[in-house]
């Protein structure tokens, strides 16, 4: 793929970064990176931070190791490198430390309290969020909604999500409406979109409960407030198959007037119903064909999410004919939602050569150099997923015992968000479960 690709494009170089990242997922195995540093030397700004962030997802877990392994990109005092490589570094930090952050949130504070760069700063922010996910605690909030209140773009879009991750599930209803009031003083789109997905991670889980403030949020006129209302419902009824958040999220998805709501709005049928899959082919199948470019989209993502490594053929069936829709970002949606759908899946199991023929289109859409870029970045990510972790990983929306995974939709949700701010695309490997199998002997020894 890479030698296809023009080294000069940034879309290529966060594409690509994201694609390793997810391949390689946990098997600490960085060697495309090292052996490719001249075409990674063209990466500037964001495409540098995107591919040292991509570093987080190939060495999650490695918890004892990983200030040692990004030692090559992690601010060092008197040095100056990379704004862009050291603010990747820290949120690849939070990543390998996903939920498990006690160790690193003392670094990662000392890092945003003394950096003034807004990349570091929105690196650090997030880093600190992954890390601490759900952890509710009060010292690093305080220091997040300092960098929120300062008003900068680009720190302060990392300082929303980092402030609802931390609080994930916890319902304050306070701190809920302080960012609603900070939602409507701030003028940066950046900003208060970080504080509605904030708030809807704060009501992850919480189900009826949710309801007040996901009424309040659909009555705004900022339609950016809307969308944060249509992902409250997503999280707050993840996995429930609720019908009451099913009919809520259809009328946004047939009424609302902003295409960004009305995308999100499908779309989070995909978390609703994850559980109860085979209802959610019924309520798209109209969704698929709509004249709207961004209600294709979003049922490709749905039907992606919910039949995540099932190969469903049915799901199969309505997302291919979007793989040559006339819009490029609705091939993008259906390219990323098949490689979801076909995870850990080969051409036996999934039957009809499914898996030869989507690795073949893949191929063929990537190498085409009058191809739309962001079908080609689709693609590119679809190799990933379709690869991810060696292909020993799927996308856990569940855990093992059958409870809804908190990781899982937290990152699956926010790496939705790409759709803005292609960094996001890392969360997807919070949502990778490995699915290893491991063979005894009646002895329970290892065969030889």
């Amino acid at each position: 793929t890479k030698a296809t690709l023009n080294p000069q494009m940034s879309l290529h170089h966060q594409a690509l970064s994201c694609a390793n990242g997810f391949t390689q997922a946990g098997t600490t195995n960085d060697e495309f990176l090292r052996k490719n540093l001249d075409f990674l030397s063209h990466a500037s700004n964001w495409a540098k931070f995107s591919a040292t962030v991509s570093l987080g997802s190939i060495h999650k877990g490695q918890l004892e190791r990983s200030r040692e392994l990004l030692s090559a990109y992690l601010p060092k005092a008197g040095v100056s490198s990379s704004n862009y490589s050291e603010g990747g570094a820290l949120m690849a930090l939070g990543i390998i430390h996903a939920n498990h952050g006690s160790e690193v949130l003392p670094y990662l504070l000392e890092q945003l309290a003394s950096n003034q760069s807004e990349v570091v700063q929105h690196g650090a922010c997030l880093g600190l969020g992954i890390s601490g996910m759900a952890s509710k605690n009060d010292a690093v909030l305080e220091v997040v909604k300092g960098i929120l209140y300062a008003d900068n773009a680009i720190a302060g879009e990392a300082a929303g999500i980092t402030i609802g991750l931390l609080m994930l599930g916890s319902g304050d209803d306070c701190l809920i409406s302080e960012l609603k009031q900070y939602a409507h003083e701030s003028q940066h789109e950046k900003i208060i979109r970080s504080l509605a997905l904030g708030m809807a991670l704060i009501q992850y889980g919480r189900q009826d409960q949710a309801d007040g403030l996901i009424a309040e949020l659909e009555a705004e006129k900022d339609p950016i407030l809307r969308y944060g209302s249509v992902w409250t419902v997503a999280l707050a009824y993840a996995g429930t198959s609720s019908n009451n958040a099913v009919n809520k999220l259809l009328h946004f998805a047939v009424s609302d007037a902003n295409d960004d709501v009305r995308r999100a709005a499908v779309t989070a049928l995909g978390f609703v119903l994850f559980r109860n899959a085979e209802k959610l082919p019924r309520l798209v199948e109209l969704l698929t064909e709509s004249y709207n470019p961004n209600v294709r989209y979003g049922s490709a993502m749905a039907l992606g999410i919910a039949f995540a490594g099932t190969a469903n053929k049915r799901a199969i069936d309505l997302i291919m004919p979007m793989c040559k829709d006339i819009t490029d970002f609705v091939r993008q949606g259906a390219f990323i939602a098949l490689a979801m759908i076909l995870m850990q899946h080969n051409d036996q199991s999934a039957g009809d050569n499914q898996i030869s023929n989507l690795r073949k289109q893949l191929e063929q859409v990537i190498g085409t150099r009058h191809e739309d870029q962001l079908a080609k970045f689709g693609a590119i990510m679809a190799q990933g997923i379709l690869d991810a972790g060696g292909r020993n990983v799927r996308l856990a929306l569940n855990t093992p015992s059958g409870h809804v995974s908190l990781p899982g939709i937290t990152g699956l949700a926010l790496f939705c968000q790409f759709w803005y701010w292609y960094p996001f695309a890392h969360f997807l490997s919070l949502s990778f479960a490995p699915t290893a199998l491991v063979a005894v002997t009646p002895a329970l020894k290892l065969p030889k």
